[in-house]
Formats: structure tokens, C-alpha cells, sequence
């Protein structure tokens, strides 16, 4: 598969293509692994859902699936009913775990995206190792995986690139990013083709945070040019592609 395909397919066949390229290159699934994917019933993690189950024909490896939604205290939109119908067609369990996020916040602090994600990893952490999964797939897309590195080396001083395989020293468990090579444009394409696009719901929180001025400056810096992106790309995770922590 050359880059001019990465670049210019949309839909469901660059998701299904680039999603078995992104597990072989990056060793990301492996024979018997059972894997569960964090389902926050946005646009995201429900095609990463419907892509490891698309891809399985392809990758010819064994595996499993499941999926765990986290709903919390402060965020009800996600319509789980239709989020549970569709895994189920696509033969993928689902279960439902409510964390108090804005319950568990100590008196005087306020709720934030860096608050919310740690409860919620913790709790994902926690169910996978309890069921006996072996990886955890997040919804995470190359634009996504760009912004992060900005934000880290912008604010923080690091530079520090969001991992696509990052097994952990202290849980019996390894994080997968599947949608590493795709753009958020293509995982939209395949979101509308599906019809995922008009039964995703979103974060209240998100639109306010540090991850959209990132986004509006990589925008800034690349043109909206998807070639100069994955030159970004290539440059940050060829030498460490299957880093761990």
C-alpha cells in the first residue's frame, strides 16, 4: 500500500486498509490476544470497533473482542442503546461501567480533561485486568496522535509522542492505537458511510480545550496538506515504534 492511498482514500476502505497496516507494521494484535475497546459512543472509538472487526478476515490472526463503555456523573448525551446494538452486530460484547468522575474531584477543584481521563484509564485499567483482556484499543487517529505531540513539546517542554503500542510494566496489559495511520477526515468518511456519524455523541468539555489550539496550529503549519502531516508523522514514531512504558 503506497502513501498516495493512505493520502487520498476515504471511507470505509481506507479505515479497513490502513487499520491492518497500522496492526502489522506496529505488531499492535497478536495470536489469541483478547482485546477490549474503550467505547465512549463518540464517532472515534465506534469505528475503531467496527474496524477490528472489518479487519479480522484480513489479518487472519485469532482474537477476541470486547468493549467497555464508561459513563460518568457529568455527560448522559451518549445514546448507549444504539452504541450496544451496533457492537452486537458486529459481534462484539459490550458492558457498561458508571464512574463518578465530578464525584470523586476534592473539594475546591474544578472538572478538567486531564481529571477525567486519568479516572476513566484507571477504571479501564482496572476492569480489563479483572477480565483477563491482554490489550486495550483506544479510538486515537493520526491527527490526534499529532496533536498530542504538539501539545506535550508546546506546554510542557517534552517531546513526547502518544505511543501506538505502550505495554505497561505494572498491569499484565498493552495500549493499542489501530487508527494511528488514518486522519480524522477519513475516519468521518467511514463514520458517515456507516451511519455512525449522526448517533455519535460528544464530550461538553471538549470543545474547550488545550486540543483544538493545537489542532489550529498544526493546521496553521501543514496547510491542511495531508502529505506534509504523515512526513510529521513518520518522523516522529519511525524510531520508536513499538515503544513501552
Amino acid at each position: 500500500m503506497n502513501n498516495r492511498f493512505a493520502r487520498r482514500a476515504c471511507g470505509v476502505e481506507a479505515v479497513r486498509k490502513l487499520t491492518v497496516k497500522a496492526v502489522w507494521e506496529q505488531k499492535l494484535i497478536e495470536p489469541d490476544d483478547r482485546i477490549l475497546i474503550a467505547v465512549s459512543g463518540g464517532k472515534d472509538s465506534t469505528v475503531l470497533a467496527w474496524a477490528l472487526s472489518a479487519a479480522a478476515p484480513a489479518l487472519k490472526i485469532p482474537y477476541e473482542l470486547g468493549a467497555l463503555h464508561i459513563s460518568s456523573d457529568f455527560c448522559a448525551c451518549c445514546k448507549k442503546t444504539e452504541l450496544e446494538r451496533r457492537l452486537k452486530t458486529w459481534g462484539i460484547p459490550f458492558a457498561d461501567l458508571f464512574v463518578p468522575v465530578i464525584g470523586r474531584l476534592k473539594e475546591g477543584r474544578k472538572m478538567n480533561c486531564y481529571w477525567c481521563s486519568t479516572q476513566r484509564r484507571s477504571e479501564l485499567l482496572k476492569y480489563a485486568a479483572e477480565k483477563g483482556f491482554t490489550k486495550i484499543a483506544l479510538g486515537h487517529h493520526l491527527d490526534d496522535l499529532l496533536e498530542t505531540f504538539f501539545m506535550n513539546m508546546l506546554e510542557k517542554g517534552q517531546l513526547s509522542p502518544m505511543p501506538m503500542r505502550l505495554a505497561y510494566r505494572k498491569h499484565p496489559l498493552t495500549l493499542i492505537r489501530p487508527l494511528g495511520y488514518l486522519e480524522e477526515r477519513q475516519v468521518i468518511a467511514c463514520a458517515e458511510e456507516q451511519g455512525i456519524l449522526k448517533a455519535a455523541c460528544t464530550c461538553p468539555y471538549g470543545a474547550a480545550s488545550s486540543r483544538r489550539t493545537a489542532r489550529e496550529r498544526i493546521a496553521a503549519l501543514t496547510g491542511g496538506s495531508s502529505a506534509v502531516k504523515r512526513r510529521i508523522f513518520k518522523a516522529l514514531y519511525s524510531p520508536w515504534k513499538h515503544a513501552g512504558t
